[in-house]
């Protein structure tokens, strides 16, 4: 299978394994990808990597040939249906790294825009270059892509179809962190920066500062009282204070 779901140490990763293709996401990978997905929601990592094979690229995007000829609406059903499992990975229990390793076009950059973190190497190259084709992004790009790096930006990158590279992907925030060295390795290390904590919690942080982006401030205020009521009510919490006061390490048990 071109979607290979693996484990490195406590973490999940799914790496897209079709080198030959520059990892392009076919509508069968996307479907092979929604299984892997769930197989680990329903597991027990701490964070979800995922990346592609070679040094090329991460995803290259849709399978062109895919494509072309279809009617306007199988076009519609496959937008919703690769729009659903991008939703699937967002929405994710855990945490998800993606290293952009190389190219991250059109559908690649939509996965990585639908993961909580984006690593890039220094030979990544970001875009969505739909317009190009007489297309605009399907799978989620104009609604993520903005929430990212504000209205302008976002409008460029969609209007021109340029790509941009990884200093650039930093500087705009599309990016957390520049990485060198072994992708997954790099993954690994980013992913040990939060992964320690209790996952409930990471989980109520997580949904919160999602959900801001959604409502006023006023709804959003009421949000974040009630999941940092949630968080307190933790056994994880009362862990956490305690070995605070005493001035040791907290042991979370996820709980």
């Amino acid at each position: 299978m071109a979607i290979e779901l693996s484990r490195v140490e406590e973490f999940a990763l799914i790496r897209i394994n079709r080198p030959e293709a520059l990892n392009a996401l076919s509508f069968g990978l996307a479907e092979d990808l929604a299984r892997a997905l769930d197989e680990v929601a329903a597991g027990d990592a701490r964070a979800l990597l995922v990346t592609g094979a070679g040094d090329k690229a991460f995803c290259a995007g849709a399978d062109i040939a895919e494509l072309a000829h279809r009617t306007m609406m199988a076009e519609k059903r496959g937008a919703e249906r690769v729009q659903a499992v991008m939703a699937k990975l967002d929405r994710l229990p855990i945490a998800s790294v993606a290293i952009v390793n190389g190219y991250a076009f059109g559908g690649g950059c939509e996965l990585a825009l639908a993961c909580t973190f984006r690593l890039v190497t220094p030979n990544a190259k970001l875009g969505l270059p739909e317009i190009k084709l007489g297309l605009i992004p399907g799978y989620g790009g104009t609604q993520r892509l903005p929430r990212l790096i504000g209205e302008a930006r976002a409008l460029e990158m969609i209007l021109t179809g340029k790509s941009i590279d990884a200093q650039t992907a930093l500087a705009w925030g599309l990016a957390s962190r520049l990485v060198e060295g072994d992708p997954v390795a790099a993954g690994v290390a980013f992913a040990r920066e939060f992964s320690g904590h209790s996952l409930p919690v990471l989980g109520f942080a997580r949904s919160a500062v999602q959900r801001a982006l959604d409502n006023p401030l006023h709804e959003g205020l009421k949000i974040e009282a009630d999941l940092s009521t949630l968080a307190y009510r933790t056994e994880d919490a009362t862990e956490g204070l305690t070995a605070f006061m005493a001035k040791r390490k907290p042991a979370f048990k996820d709980r």
